[in-house]
């Protein structure tokens, strides 16, 4: 049995089949062939933060590859109620195929999944969204081929998307320059983990000079909504515009993990940029999260 709570839980040869069956079950698709290999497999979907394309995303795929999804929310657990999380996952371990948390603590993940009986998803917590990052690399790889060499800008907080793409340099081997304003920065420790092919910076076009992919996330996240005015004021100098992206290669991609703020994080016409892949980014959750499923409940095939 097999977890999957950030990107580190697997090596990077197992990580390159995922993106790379990813694409082949993506075509399948489009070609509208069926392929059930979860039939009667039952997926169990923890959501304490709420959620359009995780939980649309697991749910089609869940269906599309002949199984099915329950959707739990804070309300319909006994989590919701104190219950403990070693006790929620002794149970619903016993109940289901495979459980996916999307919570705020990344304790809480780690903690369900040293109890649990099944494979559990990380589908984003405070610390990591690693779900994301394989549709990122999912979506560079149909558009320009493998990512290893590359390399890729990180502007604006140093969040759970930043420290998961820490996470993909060191996988997927790329350079990765981060600019955030001081005191937002991501973890020392996973700089200091990563130092080899990681660089912090404070200047976005420093950053972006010289990039293959630029990617940007929302300024405040979930739970930090009081603390938006003082994040705007912090962040202004870091919108990813035109302008900074045409500091980068000619043939960069721009990737946002949505939902974004135009006029914040993002100019207000930069989504529609020829340059911009995110809609493109924001389906291949679907296929990459397809190739996930089946690669954590079918093993042994």
């Amino acid at each position: 049995m097999r977890h999957f709570l950030t990107l580190s839980d697997h090596t990077p040869e197992e990580l390159n089949w995922l993106i790379q069956r990813a694409i082949e079950l993506k075509q399948m698709h489009k070609r509208g062939e069926i392929y059930e290999p979860l039939r009667n497999r039952v997926l169990g979907m923890i959501f304490e933060k709420s959620s359009t394309r995780t939980r649309v995303s697991f749910e089609a795929g869940m269906a599309q590859l002949g199984g099915h999804a329950i959707f739990l929310s804070p309300r319909d657990t006994q989590l919701g109620r104190g219950e403990p999380v070693e006790d929620s996952a002794r149970v619903l371990s016993r109940m289901v195929d495979v459980v996916m948390i999307r919570t705020f603590e990344h304790e809480t993940v780690e903690r369900f999944a040293a109890y649990s009986q099944v494979p559990v998803i990380n589908a984003l917590t405070d610390d990591f969204h690693p779900c994301q990052l394989l549709a990122d690399i999912q979506t560079y790889v149909e558009h320009r081929g493998s990512i290893q060499g590359k390399t890729v800008a990180w502007v604006g907080d140093g969040n759970n998307m930043c420290q998961s793409y820490i996470n993909a340099a060191q996988q997927f081997d790329f350079k990765l320059n981060i600019a955030t304003p001081e005191g937002f920065e991501p973890s020392q420790f996973l700089l200091d983990e990563a130092a080899d092919r990681v660089t912090l910076m404070r200047d976005p076009k420093e950053a972006v000079r010289g990039a293959d992919l630029v990617a940007t996330d929302v300024w405040a996240s979930m739970g930090q909504e009081d603390e938006k005015e003082q994040r705007l004021r912090k962040f202004r100098d870091y919108q990813v515009s035109r302008e900074l992206l045409d500091l980068a290669n000619k043939d960069v991609l721009f990737m946002h993990c949505l939902p974004a703020h135009r006029g914040e994080e993002v100019s207000e016409d930069l989504l529609d940029d020829p340059r911009s892949v995110v809609w493109d980014e924001a389906e291949n959750r679907l296929h990459a999260q397809k190739a996930l499923l089946e690669f954590l409940l079918c093993q042994e095939d």
